[in-house]
């Protein structure tokens, strides 16, 4: 099933979430109403909900119960992109101006803090204490997750173990626990909830590493930003690190991201981008984005072999080929 295809198997249950979003980030306050409405409304692949669904699958389905997991959830990856833009000075997402483009950074922030704790608002909906633990977990390590790449920002020592240390907090862990609390709220047993987290987190590694290859390979119309915008804001990705390991690339290398850190971002990132393009980093990166795959397909073996087994494996090549 392709997927496109996938998302109009799931339209009426995607289409309950979204409205029960739009109700519980609704304020009386019309600036926040605006401001928390804002980003929701630009869209998005809605990938958290469409596994929260899929892992409910495997166990007694129901949409009531599912929204009470996917809504908090993809609150919480609101909060953290709006938190990001601020971070990163972004002006655009998803084509549409920021928060803090169209309002301004404090207003970003207070927004944010608004979405996760709407995020809790709605979970305690849920009479189920290791779903309230799991939730509060991952946000303590998603914030623990952003602060790293913040510290690691032109960081061109850092390892790569740290790099995936990094990303295991700030995106595996939600798109693994979407899995693990979709079945869990479903009643599936916890030896298949635990194989749907394995999943999980093996498909958010390979998103991140395969977002971090788009910003360097991707063109601007495909990514919705210029390519390179990472390596401007310091954010020293896996590609890099791999070639600075590449002898012909790392003094050139090294001398172009000095040149964007004294420029405090401002500068050009075209001269770098090429010499990672050149580099062996883009392939090593490839091939460790793919060994990510294998081990999400091969976990799905332990699952039961019901349509959403399928509906799994295909979501994780889409993640895999994407170009945006």
């Amino acid at each position: 099933m392709k997927f496109i295809q996938l998302y109009a198997s799931l339209k009426s249950d995607l289409q309950t979430i979204e409205d029960a979003l739009a109700q519980s980030v609704a304020s009386d306050l019309p600036l926040l109403n605006d401001s928390a409405l804002h980003l929701l409304k630009a869209g998005g692949k809605r990938l958290r909900p469409v596994f929260v669904l899929l892992a409910g699958k495997f166990g007694q389905y129901s949409v009531d119960q599912l929204k009470r997991v996917a809504v908090p959830l993809e609150l919480i990856h609101m909060a953290s992109l709006v938190h990001d833009d601020v971070i990163d000075d972004a002006d655009t997402r998803r084509g549409q101006p920021t928060v803090k483009a169209k309002w301004d950074n404090r207003i970003a922030m207070f927004t944010g803090d608004y979405l996760h704790g709407k995020s809790l608002v709605v979970a305690t909906e849920l009479e189920h204490p290791r779903i309230h633990q799991i939730l509060s977990s991952a946000i303590v390590q998603m914030c623990i997750g952003e602060m790293e790449q913040i510290r690691d920002f032109f960081n061109v020592n850092q390892s790569e173990r740290n790099y995936l240390l990094r990303i295991r907090r700030k995106t595996a862990l939600l798109i693994a626990i979407s899995c693990q609390l979709g079945a869990l709220a479903s009643g599936v047993p916890e030896r298949q909830a635990n194989i749907l987290y394995r999943y999980g987190y093996n498909v958010g590694m390979l998103f991140q590493i395969t977002d971090d290859l788009l910003d360097l390979c991707g063109t601007e119309k495909e990514i919705g930003k210029p390519p390179g915008s990472d390596l401007r804001q310091g954010n020293i990705t896996l590609p890099v690190l791999y070639a600075l390991q590449d002898e012909r690339e790392r003094e050139p290398l090294l001398a172009e991201i000095a040149r964007i850190r004294e420029s405090d971002g401002a500068a050009d990132s075209a001269a770098a981008v090429r010499l990672v393009r050149g580099s062996s980093g883009i392939r090593r990166s490839e091939a460790l984005a793919e060994r990510y795959l294998a081990k999400a397909l091969r976990v799905l073996e332990d699952l039961p072999a019901i349509p959403a087994r399928k509906n799994l494996a295909d979501i994780a090549r889409f993640v895999a080929q994407r170009s945006y």
